[in-house]
């Protein structure tokens, strides 16, 4: 499928979402404003809100859905804020990344109001179920940054230790997005839960990519420099595969390069080329492809109509793109 195609049909809700961010970011600090603006406002694919909007629509549920699809940009960016700064990023989507250009502080500082934005958000519409699921989210989403950060440099993690901080650290909000959506429009208990399995396995499906894309996309595409997670110690499905497959000798080889931190020139490529020759890009690729056609499976339960059918493209956009 043509991966822009799907975006150019959710046009109008993409310019809905991208002024109500501007619009509910305020703040009397101009600090704050300056550096949410940088991350917000700076681009993005807007998948998390986007899919609350079309779950909700999906639901018969329209009363103020765009106006609270920003509570889950936000609580991304924070995300990204601290993970930028844990990781010393020095690039974000192709262009100097907020610690870079106002510190670690302030980077940090800011990212918390970003939560605190997307808790009021929250709680300003008054669903407790609502707020429950979001509340057990963002405590998810802290476990999977930590799970993260002690997994870096093991080189024997498992997949299924891999999975679990994926799930925690991406997919959580994927599925509470699609899961909002599905509780406000008073659905099913079967659809409310088809919602949010349709949004876990599509933020599998998402991060599995993004993995793979760190080994072959190039900085222009992707944002940020490839090869970044390895650089940083981050075992992903693509190494662990590939080390499962290498030699004693190989093995001992490519973990010296890594460990290293691929210092010099030509350190990268040949890890790269490793995790390519030995099947681990093609196993990442497949494995999120398995992932995209379940989160489709689960849309069986609603009618056919033209909300499903741009979910359901979605999910082919997001193991198709290189974005």
């Amino acid at each position: 499928m043509d991966s822009p195609k799907v975006l150019d049909m959710v046009k109008d809700d993409l310019e809905r979402i991208e002024q109500e961010l501007e619009r509910n970011l305020t703040s009397h600090v101009p600090l704050i404003s300056q550096v949410g603006k940088h991350i917000l406002l700076g681009g993005g694919k807007r998948l998390r809100p986007l899919l609350f909007v079309l779950c909700a629509r999906l639901c018969d549920y329209t009363h103020d859905h765009i106006g609270l699809s920003s509570m889950f940009e936000y609580l991304h960016a924070a995300t990204l804020l601290h993970d930028d700064v844990v990781d010393g990023a020095e690039i974000r989507r192709g262009k100097a990344s907020a610690n870079a250009l106002w510190g670690n502080s302030a980077s940090i500082l800011v990212g918390d109001f970003l939560v605190a934005k997307s808790i009021s958000l929250a709680v300003n519409h008054g669903h407790r179920r609502m707020l429950e699921v979001f509340s057990d989210t963002i405590t998810k989403l802290a476990e999977g940054e930590v799970l993260e950060l002690v997994g870096n440099y093991d080189f024997d993690i498992k997949e299924d230790d891999y999975f679990r901080i994926i799930i925690n650290k991406t997919a959580i909000l994927f599925s509470a997005a699609c899961h909002i959506g599905a509780i406000l429009g008073n659905v099913s208990k079967e659809k409310e839960e088809a919602l949010a399995s349709f949004g876990l396995n599509l933020g599998i499906a998402f991060q599995l990519v993004d993995d793979a894309l760190d080994y072959t996309s190039t900085a222009e595409e992707f944002g940020k420099p490839v090869g970044n997670d390895l650089k940083e110690g981050k075992i992903t499905l693509p190494l662990i595969y590939t080390l499962g497959q290498l030699n004693q000798t190989d093995r001992d080889r490519l973990i010296e390069i890594i460990n290293t931190n691929l210092e010099k020139d030509g350190d990268f490529k040949e890890a790269a080329q490793w995790v390519k020759n030995c099947g681990g890009i093609s196993y990442t690729l497949n494995r999120a492809r398995g992932y995209a056609d379940v989160a489709k499976r689960e849309l069986e339960i609603f009618d056919e109509n033209p909300t499903k059918a741009i979910l359901m493209d979605l999910a082919d956009f997001v193991v198709e793109r290189r974005i």
